[in-house]
């Protein structure tokens, strides 16, 4: 199976000199080596027997000591819902907050402490409804956030209603008629809104999970990973397309930076470009196989990866990409925050809180 450009084009995705990643470079690193264990809590995870959920738990436990990083210089940030529970199964510093607002607390934490490698986990409803302006804003900021959105389809944790990314005509307790919303496309929405890494990835395997998390980890800036995760109690089967042995190698688009994009048994379809621009699936052959697109994830115009999240077709998910569609560079933030902060304290000294809260600009109520 194709990796993902976890270690391609490293200028892009925020290496110093000498191995250290840049998003990381103020954070204190791990006295010892470390292993799965150590990420360990020692809470009983409480998860539906068979939820997805495990395998994403699983994956990222084993993938955090890959960053060296002190335990305590790691903080993960959920809202409400199932994968929102995260934080209690993790041995680092977590908030559980409050619906949608996980973007919104991991925002003002990044920007406040850049000694801390700050993670969000959130789901599509928690994510995409109540949170959707926290989460587009986060990404149009460009903190240094690496955001993890599960996307099971469904509102699991309230039993089974439709949510933002259900599909049209979906059964559910709140929709027993069929759903009548369009759903949302979360890596469209996460273009849109000026993200500068994107990418999408499944519960079940922790190969591409895991390389996709490392890209997102390398990058400097936001970071979105959709995971496609399973509700085997509300919507058991979502992603069966993508994962069937009979059916992901014709479903599934593995795009890897700089290679053309081409899937199937033999790599016998690809990836064209219209002469509008839009892109479409078709066979290969030997007269157009030069025609095939070549991905390029680091291209700064979103087009292209805009065009890519939009061959998925909504109810089959045939032609569903994953890995990395999107990794570019643009200012940080809160390394522009940071300077701002630095220019005042020398323009003007460090300040005093008390004599700000008790300033001339006061007055006296009888």
């Amino acid at each position: 199976m194709p990796d993902t450009n976890a270690h391609n084009g490293s200028s892009h995705n925020g290496h110093h000199a000498g191995g250290t990643l840049a998003p990381l470079a103020l954070v204190p690193k791990a006295t010892a080596a470390q292993s799965t264990k150590d990420f360990k809590s020692d809470q009983e995870v409480r998860w539906c027997p068979g939820c997805g959920d495990y395998a994403i738990l699983a994956a990222v436990q084993s993938f955090l000591p890959e960053l060296g990083l002190a335990r305590e210089n790691i903080c993960f940030i959920s809202g409400i819902g199932c994968s929102s529970r995260f934080p209690y199964y993790l041995n680092t510093y977590g908030m559980h907050s409050i619906h949608g607002r996980a973007p919104a607390i991991a925002t003002g934490l990044a920007t406040s402490r850049r000694d801390l490698s700050v993670w969000v986990i959130t789901g599509d409803g928690d994510g995409l409804s109540i949170g959707g302006n926290h989460l587009i804003h986060a990404l149009r900021r460009n903190v240094n956030l690496r955001i993890l959105l599960f996307n099971n389809r469904i509102y699991g944790l309230t039993k089974g209603q439709y949510s933002p990314t259900s599909e049209v005509g979906k059964i559910t307790k709140s929709t027993p008629m069929g759903s009548l919303d369009a759903p949302f496309n979360p890596l469209s929405l996460a273009l849109g809104a000026e993200a500068t890494f994107v990418a999408r990835t499944i519960d079940s395997d922790r190969k591409h999970l895991q390389s996709v998390l490392r890209a997102a980890a390398q990058h400097q800036g936001t970071a979105l990973v959709e995971i496609y995760q399973n509700c085997n109690i509300f919507n058991d089967g979502a992603f069966d397309t993508l994962k069937d042995p009979d059916t992901r190698e014709q479903a599934l688009i593995h795009l890897e930076h700089g290679q053309p994009v081409r899937f199937g048994p033999d790599a016998a379809q690809g990836v064209f470009r219209a002469t509008d621009g839009s892109l479409h699936v078709g066979d290969v052959t030997a007269a157009n196989a030069a025609d095939v697109l070549v991905h390029d994830a680091h291209t700064p115009d979103p087009a292209t990866a805009f065009a890519l999240t939009r061959l998925a077709d909504p109810d089959t998910l045939h032609h569903t990409p994953v890995g990395v569609l999107r990794s570019v560079q643009r200012p940080v933030y809160d390394t522009l925050m940071g300077e701002q902060l630095d220019t005042a304290v020398a323009q003007r000294g460090p300040g005093d809180l008390a004599t700000l809260l008790t300033g001339s600009d006061t007055w006296t109520v009888d």
